[in-house]
């Protein structure tokens, strides 16, 4: 008899289901038994028969033949079983489409009860699983329950669907490719949605503060200042640092090496030079000595030439949110991330500084990917929530430009196709130790600066000291770590 799914099946995959189709079929005899192919809890196989079965189809001869005339009756049994397939009555023989009823019934019990997150991750479960039924029926199902203008959950699981959707049909890379919002917006548009979210989310300020603090204090009586920046985007952390060192009674000679993809320029309206220029006047305003090295290749590719170290100059690295786009051994064999550190390392800096975000995403198996950006974006949209009304405009474009891109990388690709490749303070720690850093804790300073940053923002962030970095999250779940190494 056929199990009723209670779904439409008209013209739709689910009577095509091989697993429906063989419970559907009685078996009936074929012209060539030993051809017979019988569905099993392991698929699809052939049968298989001892040699003397095997006689018994092409010659049967007297030594097949028992004079227990019971035992006769049971080795034909057993080999027309072997040959014909179960028998249809005994559905103890259909583990695989009782199994499939229960999923669909504990799948439509969650639809129908509007649960969104665990809808999401049974559609990322079916999708790692290969079950395209169950995973076209359940994209299905989430196109009505997500929304851009919903709340933080909804919008967060608009773009996460459109990471499913690439992720189930071309295993992520072609449709990522040509995904809505990865199509970059006018640069002064991206740079005005990245003000935004500089000012209504404690992120990236408290980057910039941990880790120019830091930087003064190591860099405390040096006279030859050379920070090289890994990502200096639009310079905006230095200004603060020139600013700072302005205001001593005699400034330091300043050279920063600004490193930046050169398909960042559209961002900027230009190359690094622009960078050059801004900062140069804001050091020329503050009296302080300034050369600017702009470096205009990928930092993968950074060899130790293009940052022109000197002899005589004191050297601060900082690496904020770009070391987990470096690739490492499980991309390439060149593993760029461990030699772009030891190549740092090479240089005796006075201190390195990183900010990353605290994921685990990098080598984690997709489902287990998944739920993890789920509960790391939910986070970073809820901190949005509260600061932004839902029908702000602006609010949708920051998230649209600034963070969907990274969900859907995370979700959809895979290999060198994925650049959004995050690993948790633990993990960082190792490869610095195995690069030859030790950490430097972050000075009381900088903690009671923090703290003072934060009492301007929503009270359910929070700031913690461990194991000498500095975490900062929202609500329980930690979001990014400032750390420090020489």
């Amino acid at each position: 008899m056929a199990q009723d799914y209670n779904l439409e099946c008209s013209d739709c995959l689910c009577c095509s289901h091989p697993a429906l189709l063989a419970r559907n079929s009685p078996a009936t005899p074929l012209e060539n038994p030993p051809n017979r192919y019988v569905l099993n809890p392991t698929g699809l196989q052939t049968p298989s028969f001892t040699d003397s079965q095997q006689d018994c189809q092409t010659s049967p001869s007297v030594s097949c033949v028992s004079e227990d005339l019971h035992d006769l009756k049971h080795r034909l049994l057993e080999i027309e079983k072997a040959m014909m397939g179960p028998d249809p009555d005994e559905t103890t023989n259909y583990p695989l489409a009782a199994d499939v009823e229960n999923k669909w019934k504990e799948m439509k019990e969650i639809v129908a009860g509007g649960n969104l997150k665990q809808t999401l991750l049974a559609c990322a479960h079916a999708v790692a699983d290969g079950d395209n039924l169950m995973a076209n029926w359940l994209m299905t199902e989430l196109g009505q329950m997500v929304s851009v203008y919903g709340d933080p959950l909804q919008r967060l699981a608009a773009y996460m669907l459109e990471g499913l959707v690439a992720k189930h049909a071309f295993s992520g890379s072609f449709i990522y490719n040509s995904l809505k919002c990865k199509e970059p917006p006018p640069g002064s548009d991206l740079l005005s949605y990245m003000r935004i979210i500089y000012e209504l989310c404690p992120y990236i300020k408290f980057a910039y503060l941990s880790a120019n603090g830091t930087i003064m204090e190591a860099m405390r009586g040096e006279t030859q200042l050379h920070v090289i920046d890994f990502q200096i985007a639009q310079g905006t952390q230095w200004m603060g640092l020139i600013q700072t060192l302005g205001a001593l009674p005699s400034p330091p000679c300043l050279k920063i090496t600004g490193i930046d993809d050169p398909a960042n320029a559209y961002a900027r309206g230009g190359d690094l030079n622009i960078v050059g220029q801004r900062l140069s006047q804001i050091a020329q305003s503050c009296k302080v000595p300034f050369d600017f090295h702009p470096v205009e290749v990928p930092a993968c590719e950074v060899q130790i030439e293009h940052l022109g170290v000197k002899q005589g100059e004191a050297v601060a690295v900082n690496f904020i949110l770009q070391l987990h786009h470096i690739p490492d051994e499980s991309v390439d064999v060149a593993n760029h991330r461990d030699r772009i550190l030891r190549m740092v390392k090479s240089l005796s800096p006075k201190v390195v500084t990183i900010l990353e975000q605290e994921s685990n995403t990098n080598t984690a198996p997709f489902f287990q990917r998944f739920g993890e950006t789920l509960d790391y974006y939910n986070a970073m949209f809820e901190s949005i929530d509260v600061t932004l009304a839902r029908e702000n405009k602006d609010r949708t474009r920051v998230e649209q430009h600034c963070l969907a891109k990274e969900i859907v990388n995370v979700i959809a690709c895979e290999g060198a196709e994925r650049v959004e490749r995050h690993e948790p303070f633990g993990k960082w720690k190792s490869r610095l130790s195995m690069a030859g850093f030790s950490p430097v804790s972050l000075s009381p300073t900088i903690h009671a600066s923090v703290r003072s940053l934060l009492l301007k923002f929503h009270r359910n962030y929070r700031c913690e000291e461990r194991a000498g970095a500095l975490f900062l999250g929202w609500k329980n779940r930690d979001l990014v770590v400032s750390s420090a190494w020489k």
